[in-house]
C-alpha cells in the first residue's frame, strides 16, 4: 500500500505561519500545547487488515536506556566461577567498550535468580511483581541487533531504521489502523523517569517523520496536569465553544480553498478532536472511581511507584476507551556506574506498575485483545568497564544478546525463546531481530508487515525497511 505525496501550496506567502494560525484561531482552544497534544488530521487511515487479527490495541513498555538482561532475564551462573577473571580470548574483540571505556574483566551477576509458576520461568530477585505473571507472558532471550550507541538503537527499535526522519512503530499502527475512538487519537505517549530524566532520541520515537503530524504520538506530561489548558476558559459555555470551532472551522476551509494546503485540514480536524476530548479526557484521567483494590494492585498511592504505575493504569483505560496504540516509556536504565543501586531503583518504580497491568487486564478479559510488550534498546555486557583507568561497577551497552516479553493475545504463555551462550554474551538458539519483533507485532494486530507501506522520495518505505519475519514460534 503506498500513499501519493501531499500537495504544495501554491504560494507559501498565502500561507499563514503555524504560529500566527494558532495565534488567530486558538481563543477557544487556549494554547499551542493543546493543541500539540490534540493534533489530528483528515487524512484517514486505509484499515489495513490483512488476515484475522488477535489483538486490537498495544500496549508498548519501553524501558529507555538498555535493561541488563543478565540481571534481570537471562541467568548465567557459569560467570559466577569466572568473576573479576581476564576476558577468555572467545571474546577478545569485546574488550572495547561501545562507549570508549575498556572491557577487561568478567562480571558475574550478584542477583538471585529462580524458576516462578508452573512454567518455572527464571526471573531475579529484582522482579518479584514480574515473577507473578512469569505464566502469562513469553520471554525472549534471544533479541539482537546492530546498533551499539542509544539513539541509532532507539530509532531502530522504534522506527525501523537507526537514522532520524522516519515514521515510529505507533505511527505506522495509527497509520494502518487508527484509532477506535472519535473522542481519543489514535497513538498516545506516556512517560515516566528515574530523576535522571529522558535520554536519547527523544520525541523522534513517537513522532510521525514524513507522515502527516496526525499520526504521531500524542505524550501526557509526568508531572502536573497530563493535558493543559484542557478546560474552557471561566465562563465558556459549551455552546459558545461549538460556535466559536465551528467559527474556527469556516475560516480554516476558505484559506484551505485557496491554497489547496492539506495541513489546513488538518487543524480543523485537531479542533474538533480537541472539543470532543474536553469530554472525553477527564473522565480518563480520573481514578476516583477505581476500587481500593486496584489502586493497591498497581501501587498508586505509593510514591516510589506512583509515576509509572498511573501511566500502566491510564494505558489500561486507554485501551478501553479504543486507543490503538499506548506507548509509556521510562527512563533511565543506562548503567554504566552504580549497576546494583539504580537498577534497583528501577525495578522498584517499575516492577509492580507492569505486572499489575498484565493482572488487570486478564481479570477483566482485555488481555486476549491487547498485545503488551516490555522491550529496551539492547542489553548490557558481561564485563565490567574501566574508564580513566578506574574500574566501574556497571555495564556497557551490548546490541549482541538481550532479552524482552510479551503477553497478550495469540503469545504462548509461560514460554521462553531462544537462549544466549555461557557469557550471556551472543545468542545460541532462535535469533530474533529488531525487525522480527516489529513483524510479529503488526502480524498480531491483523497486518502484513511487508504490504504496509508508505510512498516517500520515490519509494515505499515500511517498518521493518527491508526485513523482518514473523516469530511464529512464540504464537499460540
Amino acid at each position: 500500500m503506498s500513499h501519493p505525496a501531499l500537495p504544495q501550496p501554491e504560494s507559501a506567502a498565502a500561507v499563514p505561519s503555524r504560529r500566527q494560525l494558532l495565534a488567530s484561531t486558538g481563543y477557544g482552544l487556549g494554547s499551542v500545547a493543546l493543541w500539540h497534544l490534540l493534533q489530528h488530521d483528515a487524512h484517514a487511515a486505509p484499515a489495513v487488515v490483512h488476515h484475522p487479527p488477535r489483538v486490537r490495541n498495544v500496549i508498548f513498555l519501553f524501558m529507555m536506556g538498555g535493561q541488563s538482561h543478565l540481571d534481570l532475564f537471562d541467568p548465567k551462573p557459569q560467570l559466577r566461577a569466572l568473576h573479576g577473571t581476564p576476558v577468555p580470548d572467545s571474546l577478545t574483540r569485546a574488550r572495547k567498550s561501545a562507549t570508549g571505556g575498556i572491557l577487561e574483566t568478567i562480571q558475574a551477576s550478584p542477583r538471585r535468580f529462580r524458576p516462578h509458576g508452573n512454567c518455572g520461568m527464571q526471573l531475579s530477585d529484582f522482579l518479584p511483581h514480574t515473577s507473578t505473571i512469569t505464566d502469562r507472558i513469553c520471554l525472549i532471550r534471544s533479541m539482537h541487533c546492530e546498533q551499539s550507541n542509544h539513539d541509532p538503537a532507539q530509532l531502530l527499535l522504534h522506527c525501523g531504521t537507526p537514522l532520524f526522519g522516519n515514521p515510529s512503530m505507533g505511527s505506522w499502527i495509527n497509520y494502518g489502523l487508527g484509532s477506535e475512538s472519535s473522542s481519543m487519537p489514535g497513538y498516545m505517549v506516556l512517560l515516566s523517569d528515574d530523576g535522571h530524566g529522558l535520554e536519547g532520541a527523544g520525541a523522534s520515537l513517537w513522532g510521525s517523520g514524513f507522515m502527516p503530524s496526525s499520526y504521531r504520538g500524542v505524550s501526557f506530561r509526568n508531572t502536573g496536569d497530563p493535558v493543559l489548558h484542557l478546560q474552557s476558559p471561566a465562563g465558556i459555555s459549551p455552546a459558545t465553544q461549538r460556535a466559536r470551532i465551528d467559527a474556527i472551522r469556516d475560516l480554516n476551509q476558505l484559506q484551505q480553498q485557496q491554497t489547496g494546503d492539506r495541513e489546513i485540514t488538518a487543524r480543523i480536524s485537531a479542533y474538533e478532536l480537541a472539543f470532543r476530548m474536553q469530554a472525553a479526557a477527564p473522565d480518563l484521567l480520573d481514578f476516583s472511581r477505581e476500587s481500593a483494590a486496584t489502586h493497591s494492585l498497581y501501587g498508586i498511592d505509593d510514591e516510589t511507584t506512583r509515576s509509572f504505575s498511573s501511566n500502566c493504569l491510564l494505558a489500561r483505560r486507554m485501551v478501553e476507551r479504543g486507543v490503538r496504540f499506548v506507548h509509556l516509556i521510562h527512563s533511565s536504565w543506562d548503567h554504566h556506574s552504580d549497576l546494583t543501586g539504580r537498577l534497583r531503583r528501577n525495578c522498584e518504580m517499575t516492577d509492580r506498575g507492569m505486572a499489575a497491568l498484565v493482572h488487570d487486564l486478564d481479570q477483566r478479559g482485555l488481555l486476549d485483545e491487547t498485545l503488551v510488550v516490555m522491550a529496551g534498546e539492547f542489553g548490557r555486557t558481561p564485563m565490567c568497564e574501566v574508564r580513566r583507568g578506574q574500574q566501574s561497577d556497571g555495564r556497557d551497552h551490548h546490541p549482541q544478546a538481550f532479552s524482552v516479553w510479551l503477553a497478550g493475545g495469540g503469545i504462548r504463555r509461560g514460554h521462553v525463546h531462544g537462549s544466549t551462550d555461557d557469557f550471556g554474551f551472543n545468542v545460541a538458539e532462535q535469533p530474533v531481530h529488531v525487525h522480527d519483533l516489529q513483524a510479529t507485532i503488526l502480524h498480531q494486530l491483523g497486518v502484513d508487515h511487508e504490504r504496509l507501506t508508505w510512498r516517500f522520495a520515490g519509494r515505499d518505505y515500511r517498518l521493518t525497511d527491508v526485513a523482518g519475519h514473523v516469530v511464529h514460534d512464540i504464537l499460540s
